[in-house]
């Protein structure tokens, strides 16, 4: 059995990664969960939150907006609605994303509450990605 595990990460605006990996973390929709090379297949939704990657000594850290993971022993498939490497997440433009968010809560009765909660969410994971890239 190889010690790698080929990731591929995609969403429909098109390939985010692909490479050979040693393991992955994940938030599916029933909780963390990790992956490394001959796991069980499977397969599950994924919730807004972060991906990451081990490569050697290299870490590698992606923001993921829901979608699904299939899992095989060889191969993980990532198919995100949307998705980020850290490094591509300005972190200004999370923050200023997050307190726009923020302020839309704060007027639940004129809002869809469950759009600006998720709103929050995104943006939270994202600048805390961002944040976590740049302590690298």
């Amino acid at each position: 059995m190889d010690n790698t595990i080929t990731l591929e990460i995609v969403t429909p605006y098109g390939l985010i990664f692909s490479g050979d990996i040693d393991e992955i973390t994940a938030t599916g929709s029933e909780g963390e969960f990790g992956v490394f090379p001959g796991h069980a297949h499977f397969l599950t939704t994924l919730r807004v939150g972060m991906l990451t990657c081990k490569r050697g000594s290299e870490i590698l850290i992606f923001f993921v907006s829901g979608g699904y993971a299939e899992v095989m022993p060889d191969k993980v498939t990532i198919l995100a609605d949307s998705a980020e490497r850290s490094e591509d997440i300005d972190v200004e433009r999370a923050r200023t994303a997050l307190k726009r968010a923020e302020e839309r809560l704060k007027q639940a009765e004129k809002i869809d509450f469950a759009r600006a909660t998720a709103a929050v969410e995104r943006a939270t994971i994202r600048v805390q990605i961002a944040e976590k890239h740049q302590a690298k």
